[in-house]
């Protein structure tokens, strides 16, 4: 397998936070290496409209300013591969980060590997991202102004997007498979108490109803102790069913929480390994903006190139 060593530091992952990372690191004159994984440029480039990104008052297409981003670092001499992570050897020094295809030697990793939203697994709903389908209710509430739509999930993450979206909707409709929600109590009774939330207990989707054209128009639901079917108009579907990070190459090496997101160092992008920083969503399950991701990608490149200054 081929062994590269051209690089100082390599970045894992290349949404906001990676994208920022290199863009800060190469202006410092350090070389870095973006492996881009699967998705390059993360969840943004599944986003159509981003109005909540500073800079931009017209708003802007999620892979647009992707490209932007990716641009910016470009200009100043980052790389980008499009190579998904594997594994990484931290117990030496220098580290080195597994891809299929290459092994990469560095002095310092970036983890901004974000976090994967957790999907209903249809095809419909797949085509349908960032037409009426979202995964953040946060980002996309705005665009469904007086509109009809439905929240999937029962946990706290489905309560606090229904209530938030009622700051928009006309109605909200959440729709559990199951008899009882597992949400907190708190949470459960701030959404049963707001006049514009309804639920549908028992109950999945089994498709989703529309176009890029003209959107979500309808979903497809079934009950899942009587089998029965029937149609359910609506004009948007947000998915709350959770998120997973992308830490599987960091399994037994970086210290996690009970969700596999990266415990750092209060205050810092450290982690528990010297050399090794982690930003954006992957370190992050509370704010999982794409503002926030690119500030603490700004941080882990200050922690990194202040470590790597110490340690030359």
């Amino acid at each position: 397998m081929e062994r590269i060593r051209d690089y100082r530091v390599v970045i894992i992952g290349s949404g906001p936070a990676g994208c920022t990372a290199a863009l800060y690191l190469s202006r410092a004159n350090i070389k870095a290496v973006v492996l881009e994984g699967l998705q390059p440029g993360g969840q943004l480039t599944i986003t159509t409209e981003v109005e909540n990104y500073p800079g931009f008052p017209e708003g802007i297409l999620g892979p647009k300013l992707m490209d932007l981003m990716r641009t910016q670092s470009e200009r100043f001499g980052a790389a980008f591969r499009m190579e998904q992570v594997v594994s990484v050897d931290a117990g030496n020094r220098p580290f080195v980060v597994v891809t299929e295809d290459r092994e990469y030697e560095c002095d310092a990793i970036v983890v901004a590997s974000g976090a994967s939203a957790m999907q209903l697994g249809l095809e419909s709903e797949k085509e349908l991202q960032g037409f009426g389908v979202s995964y953040c209710a946060t980002c996309d509430g705005f665009f469904f102004k007086g509109k009809e739509i439905v929240v999937v999930g029962g946990g706290d993450s489905a309560m606090e997007e229904g209530t938030f979206l009622t700051k928009f909707a006309s109605k909200v409709t959440i729709i559990h498979r199951r008899k009882e929600m597992r949400a907190s109590k708190i949470m459960q009774k701030r959404a049963e108490e707001n006049p514009k939330i309804e639920f549908i207990f028992d109950t999945v989707v089994d498709e989703v109803i529309g176009s890029k054209d003209k959107g979500v128009t309808a979903l497809n639901l079934r009950n899942l102790e009587t089998g029965a079917t029937r149609e359910l108009p609506t004009q948007g579907l947000f998915v709350a069913i959770g998120h997973t990070p992308n830490t599987k190459a960091f399994s037994g090496l970086l210290d996690m929480d009970d969700k596999g997101y990266i415990v750092n160092r209060p205050g810092s992008t450290w982690t528990n390994i010297e050399g090794i920083f982690a930003c954006g969503d992957v370190a992050d399950h509370v704010y999982r903006q794409a503002v926030t991701a690119a500030g603490t990608g700004c941080m882990a490149a200050l922690d990194c190139e202040r470590w790597l200054s110490h340690h030359e």
